[in-house]
């Protein structure tokens, strides 16, 4: 009963993400708001009418984090394993990348910081080649 709850919850996550950032989507959208403004002039912009448009794009807005989230968390796991699936292929790398999302804030600076090093050393040779041909 779990699975088919999360496989509901991803499917319906899914058309829901695909409809909603649509252009038609965003019409519907201006349409609503138009329509909310119009109603005013027989709401006479009372509290009524203010309530509607608060409460509306509330329920809107906590609904779409949650969807956007749900999106978002799939999509950066299914990238996360499609690159450990391109590094565990690749001869020269280093298996502690294989699970690099499990290291802390510091040991992700500091390999960033040598990545940066590794550039810049880089550069220099190509630099240095480039001087060798022209000479």
């Amino acid at each position: 009963m779990k699975q088919k709850t999360k496989d509901t919850f991803r499917q319906l996550a899914e058309i829901t993400s695909h409809h909603l950032g649509s252009p038609y989507s965003f019409f519907i959208a201006i349409f609503l708001i138009i329509l909310w403004t119009i109603s005013g002039f027989y709401l006479e912009f009372n509290q009524t009418w203010q309530l509607i448009i608060n409460t509306g794009t509330t329920i809107a807005t906590f609904l779409m984090v949650i969807l956007m989230q749900n999106t978002q968390y799939r999509e950066t796991r299914s990238m996360q394993l499609k690159l450990n699936e391109l590094l565990y292929g690749t001869k020269n790398t280093r298996n502690s990348f294989l699970e690099i999302e499990d290291e802390s804030d510091e040991e992700l600076d500091e390999l960033k910081m040598k990545f940066k090093e590794l550039r810049e050393e880089y550069i220099q040779k190509m630099e240095h080649r480039k001087h060798k041909k022209h000479h």
